[in-house]
């Protein structure tokens, strides 16, 4: 498997980062190796609104792999096949993402660069692949969730004062709330006084969770 490019993401580290691709509108680009960027391989891409990404869960650090896994939506604690889930701890360290196709750019530097979002990935993480999403076979309406379907409408409010959220740039506003929202936080873990920190677009956001809100107390830029 050869390395195509990399994803430039706001996410430097796994923490906050949305569990599914498309939850959050969060935003990134894959710049591509120098024998992939030439204009010819992108071809008639600018008319997908989405596409497949196909990506190396590199920031996973287990070698080797397990029959079951402990899904965190399910409070960690409940084992199911590794085949029934997205856990990065598979046989191959492969992910799969479904992303919207923002734009197309080039440049000098970097030839060609994907602007994408609904991003789950953390900065830096090799792509393997792209391919177009084709809604007439990709999407299907009879399809079943599984266990995903139990937990599909748990969510945090979210409560963020006009002070704080501020101190953010206006475009990265609605997306650190939409994070919040999803939960972060291992499941297992019950502590109300447990205070967390989401790294994301150069800025530690501070909050702990009290009643199914997320209350968030800071938000300081990393220097």
């Amino acid at each position: 498997m050869k390395e195509i490019g990399h994803i430039i993401t706001n996410f430097p580290e796994k923490f906050g980062i949305p569990r599914q691709s498309g939850l959050v509108d969060t935003k990134g680009k894959i710049i591509f190796e120098p024998q992939y960027r030439t204009k010819d391989a992108f071809k008639g891409l600018e008319k997908f609104s989405h596409i497949w990404i196909i990506w190396k869960f590199s920031e996973s650090k287990k070698q080797n792999w397990a029959a079951t896994v402990k899904p965190p939506r399910l409070g960690g604690n409940k084992r199911l096949g590794v085949f029934a889930t997205r856990s990065p701890f598979r046989p191959n360290p492969i992910g799969l993402s479904s992303v919207r196709l923002e734009r197309i750019e080039y440049d000098e530097r970097n030839g060609t660069i994907l602007y994408i979002s609904g991003v789950d990935m953390v900065d830096g993480t090799p792509i393997y692949d792209i391919k177009p999403y084709l809604p007439y076979t990709d999407c299907h309406d009879d399809a079943k969730g599984g266990f995903a379907e139990e937990v599909l409408e748990y969510g945090l409010e979210v409560e963020f004062s006009e002070e704080l959220s501020s101190v953010l740039p206006p475009e990265y506003r609605n997306s650190v709330s939409e994070i919040l929202r999803q939960d972060p936080r291992p499941s297992y873990i019950e502590d109300s006084k447990r205070i967390y920190g989401v790294l994301y677009a150069g800025y530690n956001i501070r909050f702990y969770v009290q009643d199914d809100i997320a209350k968030v107390i800071e938000v300081q830029k990393i220097k």
